[in-house]
């Protein structure tokens, strides 16, 4: 009678077990879902990048476009050309950048299309184009096109 008002009420070994490899399994979990978002965050940050820098290099060929009087492309440089009275303004196409004087836009273009009065045109005259941009910026197109002015008729 003596030893049972002496025991203490405690968890068993095994309870203890049990307790310790569900608290094991539930941070585990844990620990993959946040790989998971993590992951995630990863890729909606490459995305915003890439589109960025798309949106850059589009907003900045246009601007470009509308101040220059005549466009021309170079295939030997891979060079387009944004020529007006004031200054004369160069875009370089490289495998994975796209080069404006001191500003580098990193879009890596895969296929350009130039086009003279809506006609694809491999001439000097260039009033409007198309650049194809590679496969890791879902394959965007950026289609710029300018008016045309009396200029551009009288000077060859």
């Amino acid at each position: 009678m003596n030893n049972q008002k002496h025991k203490l009420k405690a968890f068993t070994l095994s309870e203890l077990i049990v307790v310790i490899m569900i608290t094991v399994i539930v941070a585990g979990i844990a620990f993959s879902v946040l790989q998971l978002v993590q992951k995630q965050m990863f890729g909606i940050q490459t995305n915003f990048k890439h589109t960025t820098s798309v949106t850059l290099l589009e907003q900045s060929l246009a601007i470009d476009a509308h101040r220059a009087n005549h466009i021309q492309y170079d295939d030997l440089e891979n060079t387009l050309y944004f020529i007006s009275e004031i200054d004369t303004v160069s875009y370089s196409f490289d495998k994975t950048a796209v080069q404006k004087a001191t500003d580098t836009f990193d879009v890596a273009v895969t296929d350009t299309k130039f086009y003279f009065e809506g006609v694809e045109s491999n001439s000097n005259k260039i009033d409007a184009f198309k650049l194809t941009m590679a496969k890791e910026y879902k394959n965007a197109s950026i289609f710029i096109y300018k008016r045309n002015t009396a200029n551009t008729y009288m000077n060859p």
